[in-house]
């Protein structure tokens, strides 16, 4: 009983703790990612998790800020939203992007956008402001008993206000101890690779990252000298 009672209250914890947006943008420009900061229109906690609708449009000072920004348009835009779980956004995107963006080299990436009180929706306004083919939202999927940072991927194509949960594609439970950054970068990393081919996401495009891994060749072992 008492370890349930613990993980309840870190689960309801993670859903009302804010995300320290200060700290993430320093340490996303210390990896040398360039970043901008928006707001869903959610003006706080208590309307975000009572208005979802609110936590899936931008706030009228994020739209125009994004709307005048004048950068080229980008292949690719990632979003950190906070979700349900900011300690799944603030300790999971940055690994996962350290471990994604370098087998990226050949795309043309936007800044990570910071969104906070978002939902996973928000990330088709900044996405379709921004001009990008793609956009990949980053967010603290809903807390469990036993997971209360786990990490959402979702990745739509030709992001708009209006697109539907079928048009998207999502990766799950990002956590060390959950899904891994590298097994997660390798299956995002296909299917962006994927939806630019094909110029679709969602229910026409299929995750077969982990056929392609069975299939690929072992590497030899350390000190395998088989020549």
């Amino acid at each position: 009983m008492l370890a349930f009672n613990l993980s309840h209250a870190q689960a309801r914890d993670a859903v009302h703790h804010p995300l320290d947006v200060d700290v993430l943008h320093e340490q996303l420009r210390a990896q040398s990612f360039s970043t901008l900061d928006v707001h869903s229109a959610a003006p706080d906690r208590e309307h975000y998790l009572r208005r979802p609708d609110l936590g899936r449009r931008l706030s009228d000072e994020s739209r125009v800020a994004l709307g005048q920004l004048k950068i080229d348009s980008p292949e690719v835009v990632f979003v950190i939203g906070d979700g349900l779980s900011a300690f799944a956004a603030s300790k999971q995107s940055i690994p996962l992007l350290q471990a994604v963006v370098p087998r990226m080299a050949d795309w043309k990436i936007g800044p990570v956008v910071v969104a906070r009180q978002a939902r996973v929706a928000l990330g088709d306004e900044i996405g379709e402001l921004l001009n990008a083919k793609l956009v990949v939202m980053l967010i603290g999927e809903r807390p469990g008993l036993s997971s209360p940072d786990s990490l959402g991927i979702y990745l739509t194509y030709a992001p708009k206000v209006g697109c539907s949960d079928a048009q998207r594609n999502c990766i799950s439970n990002v956590r060390p101890e959950g899904l891994n950054y590298e097994s997660a970068a390798h299956k995002l990393h296909y299917l962006l690779t994927n939806a630019r081919r094909l110029g679709l996401t969602g229910v026409g495009l299929k995750d077969d990252s982990d056929a392609l891994l069975a299939s690929a060749p072992t590497p030899p072992a350390v000190g395998d000298d088989s020549n």
